[in-house]
């Protein structure tokens, strides 16, 4: 598993928690790197698209009784083929959802042979909103837009705060000018700065997802500046221009933190996070950072507010529980009472953030 994956594990962890729900991991068979490897790159030129409908090597998996929902999530686009290593699910689920978290619109025509594989599901959800016209194009079918979120009781710093012992974090891909600055600033003012030195970034393995997502939780929320940027945004060759909110705010903004940084400029964001504050911009090249350090330094009943309202906010509109039970309605399902607890203690730890005593 890379460190990327966790988050998804994580999902998982709240939707078990949710509802009632049986796992179904898959595990590699007999040949799975070397059947795996050659299925996906002969996938892109087969023309038949019956590729598509192979299991890439992986231990079946045969559903045994009735559901009411099949449901899989998937990080990438080369993931979705492993939805044929489980047998059944046609026959034995009422309904089924695929959720396809990250294709940039730009991909979509040249990745049809995969993207044809989301045609058995019922119900298709997409987590780029710039990517849901290209493929619905594609596809034939709608496809329905879900955002990203986080286990917002797992990185809310409530209902004890602990001490904001890291001043500034940047977490994985960084603006290199920025990054400097930050490096002079902080070793100047002698301030914590942390950030990323591993090469492969997010995709290192990680032998615990659950432990992995707790000690990332922890870290943010003992941050007191969280460094973000809009998805990829040192990378415009695979974007395309295509604007997206990546998962740093969500993290962000449900630990706590002041986020300092570029806010995506786009609709979407500002439907997600339209509340005072929810970053602090700064010039991406690292020109202004040293003055708005400097400024919100003097304003430390800013910050507490600035705190307080980021985590109250994730706690009401960016906890999975809440995903689940958009998947829910489209499903034509009803949410199970433990989704109704997890959305009471959601409440109730927002209030205490936002009644919280200012530092």
């Amino acid at each position: 598993r890379m460190a990327f994956e966790a988050a998804n594990y994580e999902a998982e962890d709240v939707f078990m928690e949710a509802d009632h729900v049986d796992l179904f991991p898959l595990e590699p068979g007999v040949g799975f790197r070397f059947k795996d490897k050659w299925q996906r790159r002969l996938l892109w030129k087969d023309v038949t698209r019956g590729l598509a409908s192979v299991n890439p090597g992986l231990r079946p998996v045969r559903l045994r009784k009735e559901y009411d929902l099949f449901f899989c999530r998937f990080q990438m686009l080369r993931d979705l083929l492993y939805v044929n290593a489980v047998q059944g699910w046609k026959d034995r689920c009422r309904a089924s959802v695929c959720w396809l978290d990250e294709l940039y619109a730009s991909h979509a025509f040249a990745s049809r042979n995969y993207l044809h594989i989301l045609k058995r599901f019922d119900h298709v959800f997409v987590g780029f909103k710039g990517s849901v016209d290209a493929i619905t194009k594609v596809i034939r079918r709608p496809c329905h837009f879900l955002p990203y979120a986080v286990d917002a009781i797992r990185f809310s710093p409530y209902p004890n705060p602990p001490a904001r012992v890291i001043d500034v974090y940047s977490l994985g891909r960084r603006l290199e000018g920025l990054h400097r600055t930050l490096l002079k600033f902080t070793a100047e003012h002698n301030m914590f700065y942390v950030y990323e030195t591993l090469q492969a970034g997010a995709e290192n393995l990680v032998s615990n997802h659950r432990q992995h997502r707790e000690l990332l939780a922890n870290q943010i929320k003992r941050s007191r500046y969280f460094l973000v940027a809009p998805g990829k945004a040192n990378l415009p060759e695979e974007t395309r221009g295509q604007i997206e909110v990546p998962a740093r705010f969500y993290e962000g903004a449900a630990a706590g933190t002041v986020m300092i940084g570029q806010a995506p400029d786009c609709e979407l964001f500002r439907q997600l996070f339209d509340w005072r504050d929810a970053v602090i911009a700064i010039d991406p090249n690292g020109s202004e950072v040293t003055d708005v350090l400097a400024e919100l330094a003097g304003q430390p009943e800013r910050l507490c507010e600035i705190s307080r309202r980021n985590a109250a906010e994730a706690l009401l509109r960016h906890d999975w529980s809440y995903r689940w039970k958009q998947i829910l309605a489209i499903a034509g399902l009803k949410p199970m009472p433990q989704l109704e607890l997890r959305e009471k203690r959601l409440k109730e730890l927002a209030d205490v953030a936002r009644n919280y005593p200012l530092m």
